[in-house]
């Protein structure tokens, strides 16, 4: 059988597209972003009008989740980026049309709300975050993979779940309550989004399973946050994962494992293509690759027992 064509793939995937909308739609709560602003906590920055210059000590979080918070918000501020490659690779028509401005407008969301929060209470420099975001944003993003819908399909399945991950935790390590209702939101929305891409990739699974296994496995190996691209972003992210936001062993326990093989079953998948069959052995090595790392890099952070003398 030849392989499928894009074009056959996005038609014959439409009435699934149009089925994870309608659940998505019918999970999906409405929530305002103003409502979760702490809004009395507010005041002028210095500037035209006047205010009070920022100084760190102005800020209630720690370094590390400044960081995370800052990380969090420049990916969400590349939304126009996210929007054109996912366009590009599925196109407009039909149902994949319709999801696909439903998502920009729920990621936008997103970034209204983590940029009112960090700036009312003063959590960040503005000037650095505003400067940070020109930057970010005029490089955009470029995806690293092929521009086809099962690469990408692939990717977000992934990206969106350590989004999820990411946010959740951030909200978890900032020792205040407004900011975790912010980041707790945000995460549930990041899942249900999760959950579209990975059962659209299940569909596509059955259809075809050749290549959606060469697209799962190229999108394993060479898998980056869509925020690699923020200056300093690898010290950034080494902060980070010292605070158990988000790190090899979340990527490998949270993501890899239960998506790629408890879900997808990919170990189980028959009739593959050769190439097929050779991605998915490289699948396999690489996810226990990782799983190693993430074991050792645990046991070197684990406390060493006090021994009394």
């Amino acid at each position: 059988m030849a392989p499928y064509t894009q074009m056959q793939l996005i038609t014959e995937l439409d009435p699934v597209v149009a089925k994870e909308l309608d659940r998505h739609l019918a999970a999906a709560k409405e929530w305002m972003p103003h409502e979760y602003i702490p809004w009395t906590e507010g005041s002028n920055f210095d500037g035209p009008l006047g205010g009070q210059p920022w100084d760190v000590s102005q800020s209630k979080v720690s370094a590390t989740a400044r960081t995370a918070l800052v990380v969090n918000l420049l990916t969400e501020d590349n939304l126009p980026s996210y929007h054109r490659e996912i366009y590009q690779s599925f196109g407009s028509d039909g149902a994949w049309g319709t999801w696909i401005g439903r998502w920009t407008a729920e990621e936008g969301r997103h970034g209204i709300a983590i940029r009112d929060y960090l700036l009312t209470t003063r959590a960040v420099d503005p000037v650095a975050l505003e400067r940070e975001r020109m930057i970010h944003m005029t490089q955009g993003f470029v995806s690293s993979y092929e521009l086809d819908m099962l690469h990408t399909v692939a990717y977000v399945s992934f990206q969106e779940l350590a989004t999820r991950i990411s946010h959740r935790n951030t909200g978890k390590i900032l020792d205040d309550p407004e900011g975790l209702a912010i980041m707790s939101r945000v995460a549930a929305d990041e899942n249900l989004h999760h959950l579209f891409y990975r059962d659209l990739a299940s569909a596509a699974l059955e259809i075809d399973p050749s290549g959606m296994v060469e697209a799962i496995d190229r999108q394993v190996r060479h898998f980056e946050m869509p925020g690699a691209g923020i200056a300093d972003f690898k010290t950034h992210a080494r902060l980070i994962a010292d605070e158990g936001v988000y790190d090899f062993a979340s990527h490998h326990d949270q993501i890899l494992v239960p998506v790629v093989f408890k879900h997808w079953h990919v170990e189980q998948l028959e009739n593959l293509k050769s190439t097929a069959e050779q991605a998915r052995e490289r699948l396999v090595k690489y996810v226990e690759k990782v799983g190693n790392v993430a074991k050792r890099m645990k046991s070197r952070l684990a406390p060493r027992p006090v021994h009394v003398v």
